[in-house]
């Protein structure tokens, strides 16, 4: 199962989140909830750097399906919109297939 922490802070504004595991759906390499998953927050994270100035902190680790994104300062109107993106396309994978194999959590930093 894919874990999603998503990080608020006490205005409800995201300010980072982590997603660990794997879905389970399918084979690897033919997992689809794995696959939408990693192309949504990996497009995130490259767009945080590409087109934010913002601070954060980035990790990825492909052997275990972690990913973190944690912003240490202010974010733009730019990074917001960015992450609320992210969690609006992982909680529409999530009502699409279940805590089965994905679970979304909020937890506030």
């Amino acid at each position: 199962m894919i874990t999603v922490t998503i990080f608020k802070d006490s205005e409800q504004a995201k300010r980072g989140i982590e997603v660990k595991g794997h879905a389970g759906y399918a084979e690897a390499g033919s997992d689809i909830i794995c696959a939408a998953v990693s192309a949504l927050t990996l497009n995130t994270l490259n767009s945080l750097e590409a087109f934010t100035k913002d601070d954060f902190l980035g990790e990825v680790n492909e052997e275990s399906g972690k990913l973190m994104i944690f912003f240490s300062s202010a974010m733009s109107s730019k990074s917001s919109l960015l992450m609320e993106s992210l969690v609006l396309g992982l909680q529409n994978i999530a009502d699409a297939y279940g805590d089965e194999y994905i679970k979304i959590r909020f937890k506030e930093v």
